[in-house]
This record gives C-alpha cells, structure tokens and sequence, in this order.
C-alpha cells in the first residue's frame, strides 16, 4: 500500500514540477504581493482621515497643536458640503475649520471620529479650549451602509472571476473545449454564452443577499434601485469578461488561481472595499482607478448614500462598459480552444 500511495505521490511532484508556469507562478505570486504592499505602506501609514477647510499651504502645525498628531492624514477640503458629505459617509473621520470661530464636524456613529476627536479635544486644552463642536445637516450614514456595497462587489468579484476562469480552464483540460471546436461555434459566442451564463447567477444570488440585508439591517438606500441595478450588470459583465481574459489560454487550474490570485487581491485592497482610499497617495488611487471594481463600488455608493441618477453614474459606467469590451475582444482573440 505504501508504494502505491508512494508512486501517485512522486507522479503528482513530478507533475507540478514540470508544469513550469504553474510552478513559476505560485514562486512569484507571493514574492510580487509583498513587494507591491511593502511599497505601498512603505511609509508610516495614517490610520485616520481629517479634512481641514482651508488650503493645503495653511496645513500648519503652528495653526493648532492638532495638526502635529501622528497617525492622522490631514487633507484639505474647499467645499464645506462636500466636507459634510464625506464624513456623513466615514471617507473622512472629521471634519474641522480653524479662524475666528474654530470648530468641527463629526459622525457620531464613526468610530473612528470618536477616537479622533477624543484626541482634537486633547490637543484644544493646550489652546485653552477654544474649538467648539457642530452638527452635520441630515441623517449621517452608518459604517454598515457604506461598507455594503464593498461587500457586494467582492462578492460579485470573487464570483465572476473565479467561476468563469476555473470552468474555462477545466472544459479545455478535459478536453471539452476541443470538441466545441468541431461544430460551427465561434470564439466570440462562446465567450458571450459565459458571460451570459455567470451574469445571471450573479444578479440572482448577489439580489437576495441585498434584500436579506436590506430587510435585516434596514439598509440605507437613497437612490433607485433600477439604476443600482443598472450598475450591478455593467460591473458584472467587466468583471466576467476579466476572467474570460485571464483563462483565454491557461491549461492549468494551479495556474489559473494564482493569476486571478494576483488580480483580486489588488483589487480588495484598493478598490475602496473595506475603508476609504480618500487620504492614499495619487499614483494609488491611479491604479484604482485601472480596476473595474473600484468604478462599480463609486456608482453604488452613489446611488445607495447621495441618491445620485442617471447622469451621475454614467462616468462610471462608460468605464465599465469599455472595460468590458476591450476585456472580451482580447478574451476572444487570444481564446485556445486545445490545451495545448
């Protein structure tokens, strides 16, 4: 029994060992995802966002001891409402106004503006107490409201792309594709029949999960909710479409996941699932801007917080729909029919 079990086991090596790019690829993957988040946070991160009213020349330390805190990024902000926006929706932590009569804004269901204006109104005693605390106009949006969409899109993400690319890889394993080949069917329809396919699994499962959290958490929703479907399609399709492209020639499952490892995982980290890019350097927010994630999550949020229409998603979702072409088009023209 031990020499069986011996014998798949050196067959199985051996496999893995000769499939280069495979091996190659887990070899590098690991390497290039430290590299690329060693240089990203390669300086002293700040943990908290403050939009300061005022220019950025004004960022002065001798304005206000505050300014000198450690960990908090200070960002400045011309637009007093559009400063009240974003700490409604926790893209700043708070918001302050230094002149005459200094004072702040913050969410009271912020966590982290509680810690951060725990440590202003520190700060303030040394100028003797001076700043005085506002309230923002409206309903301010709770953390769980914002986050929903990032978690609905990685949903969408990890669904898209994994379940495309590891059944376009496993039917030209087995050889499935091979025999597709022999009939009259083109490249391009049967990439659109994937895409097609995975979309309306997407729509269905990643409906419910809305609506279970909609009725659960009574979810906040300002906008309509044919437009956030809209939206939930377009971003579908770029993101089908990138995995239609990543597995267009990989025979290999092993390789196939760690080429759609090396695509998600930049795109949860800097697509605005989990927390704000608002204080990221801008050749960061660059590169976000590359991933159709980070475009699908903007018009939600848009629509599900502001209450944004038509002509204010449609940015986004030109984006999204020349991703989407330019996705399937290079899937289609690279696509191999033979796993070899």
């Amino acid at each position: 029994m031990l020499k069986r079990i011996y014998a798949i086991f050196k067959a199985r090596n051996l496999e893995f060992l000769r499939d280069r790019g495979t091996m190659s690829w887990n070899l590098i993957l690991p390497v290039a995802l430290m590299f690329g988040l060693s240089f990203i946070f390669s300086t002293e991160r700040a943990e908290y966002t403050v939009g300061v009213i005022q220019t950025k020349e004004m960022l002065d330390t001798s304005v206000h001891p505050f300014l000198a805190s450690r960990y908090i990024e200070f960002v400045p902000v011309d637009d007093r409402d559009n400063g009240f926006r974003r700490v409604a929706q926790h893209q700043l932590d708070l918001l302050i106004e230094f002149g005459d009569a200094p004072r702040y804004w913050v969410n009271p269901d912020s966590a982290k503006g509680y810690f951060v204006e725990f440590v202003l109104r520190q700060a303030d005693d040394e100028m003797g107490g001076t700043i005085e605390k506002a309230s923002i106009q409206g309903e301010p949006v709770r953390y769980v409201d914002w986050v929903l969409p990032g978690i609905l899109g990685m949903n969408v993400m990890f669904s898209s792309l994994y379940g495309v690319g590891y059944v376009v890889v496993r039917y030209r394993k087995n050889g499935f594709l091979k025999r597709l080949r022999a009939t009259p069917l083109h490249a391009i329809e049967f990439v659109i029949a994937q895409v097609a396919s995975r979309l309306v699994l997407v729509v269905i499962v990643t409906s419910f999960v809305y609506a279970g959290t909609k009725f659960f958490l009574d979810t906040r929703m300002d906008g309509s909710h044919l437009h956030l479907i809209l939206v939930l399609l377009t971003g579908s399709i770029a993101m089908i479409s990138m995995g239609l492209m990543v597995a267009a020639r990989v025979t290999s499952e092993e390789l196939a996941g760690g080429m759609l490892n090396m695509v998600t995982w930049p795109m949860m980290m800097l697509s605005g699932v989990w927390f704000s890019l608002e204080a990221a350097s801008d050749w960061i927010r660059s590169i976000a801007s590359l991933f159709p994630l980070t475009h699908t999550l903007d018009a939600a949020r848009a629509i599900m917080l502001d209450g944004a229409g038509l002509s204010q998603i449609l940015p986004q979702l030109s984006i999204l729909l020349g991703m989407s072409s330019a996705f399937l088009l290079i899937a289609a023209m690279m696509f191999r029919w033979h796993p070899r």
